[in-house]
């Protein structure tokens, strides 16, 4: 039986609020699955990088849940690049506290520099080690937009020792799955296969004109995108399409709800501005901050289309919650969308990043109703299929095999 579990995820803490900076769906997984298994009786420990020196040390996030602020680095925010210089100071970080503690049964990294640093964990306690990358290096290279520069040579080496020292390798979808063992060689023994949750007691169908009303927001046609602003999200794609969708429907409103992330965040959200501006949009797109998790719903709800023009996605929660709401969506055919979105019954996947094909799916929704209709339901069905419950259950049972292979 699985009684304790650590959680490292370095760079980004499940208490920050996602959509600006390293903060996004894997702050919300990390969070979810945390409360979802406290909830089952399992202590958890999350493990992450002090960025403040007036962060706690502790905090205990509800029972059997809390958060370690570890000292790796000084106390500010850092770009991951320059983490990486600190990875063995956060691992010594998390084994001081288990001197003093009961070891967990299972420790379970996140992202590739935690994996890194739970490779040191794991041999040093004698646990096992499960890792969930979130996003791939050489998948990533693969899709790129032009200009943006290749991933680092040393997350690409980390990439691989953690796949070769994990004991279970969690893929969110069977692409995540086949990209492991086609680009990096992975053992298929060690592949485990569990996506990501929904809580669909916060996200859920409401209506839409209530929803509207709450935001302030006019009636018309309006178009969604919820998510960090960084070139991998397809900023460059989301506005000419909503130009080209813009010219057939001039009462159309785009809704871009998120903020800058990475060291490049703000240049992104400037070139963000001014592609609207020299789109001749400023009077149609409304750029908001980054709001609270539970407060998406109603932006969801709001809204006609939700448009997910990444260029790499592991998953894709978003596209997830916002069929939970029942909102149709319109996502390129990339890496987890294709599993979180059922093309042609919940929205429309959509095969590169070529504006007009975007601006075509869009306008198929915006434009007939009775579509519109009967993909806001199929998304409400697809999107059943992803709870946390579920997640929880898939991952105390991968715990559990792990631990009895081990011996330990």
């Amino acid at each position: 039986m699985i009684e304790r579990v650590a959680y490292l995820s370095m760079h980004t803490s499940p208490l920050l609020q996602p959509g600006e900076g390293d903060a996004g769906g894997m702050n919300v997984y990390v969070q979810e699955l945390s409360e979802t298994m406290a909830a089952r009786g399992v202590d958890v420990d999350v493990f992450t990088r002090r960025e403040s020196p007036a962060l706690p040390d502790i905090v205990e996030v509800g029972p059997r849940y809390r958060v370690h602020h570890v000292e790796a680095g000084p106390a500010r925010p850092l770009p991951i690049t320059k983490q990486a210089l600190f990875v063995r100071e956060y691992a010594d970080g998390v084994l001081d506290h288990y001197q003093e503690s009961a070891r967990p049964d299972m420790v379970h990294s996140h992202y590739w520099l935690s994996g890194w640093a739970g490779l040191i964990v794991k041999r040093s306690l004698g646990v096992p080690l499960a890792n969930s990358f979130h996003t791939l290096g050489r998948v990533k290279d693969l899709t790129r937009r032009d200009g943006e520069p290749p991933e680092s040579l040393l997350r690409l080496a980390a990439e691989h020792e953690v796949i070769e020292g994990s004991d279970c390798l969690v893929a969110s979808t069977p692409l995540e799955s086949e990209d492991l063992l086609s680009h990096y060689g992975a053992d298929p023994a060690r592949l485990c296969m569990s996506p990501p949750g929904v809580d669909h007691d916060v996200f859920s169908p409401g209506d839409r004109a209530s929803a509207r009303r709450r935001l302030g927001l006019p009636e018309g046609p309006l178009v969604l995108f919820v998510g960090r602003i960084q070139a991998l999200k397809g900023l460059d794609v989301l506005v000419e399409s909503f130009r080209l969708t813009h010219e057939k429907l001039p009462d159309a409103r785009l809704l871009v709800v998120g903020g800058p992330s990475g060291p490049k965040g703000s240049k992104e959200l400037d070139l963000l501005a001014a592609s609207v501006e020299s789109a001749g949009l400023a009077d149609s797109v409304d750029l908001v901050p980054p709001v609270a998790h539970s407060r998406l719903a109603d932006y969801y709800r709001a809204a006609d289309v939700l448009h997910v023009p990444s260029r790499s996605e592991s998953f894709g929660l978003v596209a997830a919650e916002g069929q939970s709401c029942g909102l149709p969506v319109v996502a390129t055919r990339v890496g987890g969308l294709t599993h979180a979105v059922d093309d042609g019954r919940s929205g429309v996947l959509v095969e590169g990043w070529e504006p007009l094909d975007h601006a075509t799916a869009v306008l198929k929704i915006l434009d007939d109703p009775a579509l519109a209709r009967e993909y806001a339901q199929g998304a409400v069905d697809w999107s059943q299929r992803f709870s946390w419950d579920a997640t929880a259950n898939r991952f105390l049972e991968l715990y559990s095999g792990a631990v009895a292979r081990a011996g330990v």
